[in-house]
């Protein structure tokens, strides 16, 4: 089962997609979610989060603050500030 990502910030969607892994950093630290992940809510820190497409591609986003929930295998990531890097 693939992830369903979006990644938003203030000034709009940034990335949405399908995706094996998402890696964003928390402020207790870098959270790691795949698909069947436990449910979770956590707060954003500044830094990059990574996206690893189903086809091996990779997303990486400089965000600034914000929160990251997981709910079934739905993926949001809401900063205040976001910009792709790559």
């Amino acid at each position: 089962m693939p992830l369903n990502v979006s990644l938003v910030a203030a000034a709009g969607e940034i990335w949405s997609g399908e995706a094996s892994l998402v890696v964003a950093k928390t402020v207790i630290g870098e959270i790691g979610l795949m698909a069947g992940h436990e449910p979770v809510l956590g707060i954003l820190s500044e830094g990059e989060v990574r996206i690893t497409g189903l086809d091996g591609s990779k997303v990486i986003a400089a965000a600034h603050d914000g929160f990251l929930s997981m709910e079934g295998d739905d993926v949001t990531i809401v900063a205040g500030d976001a910009q792709l890097i790559s």
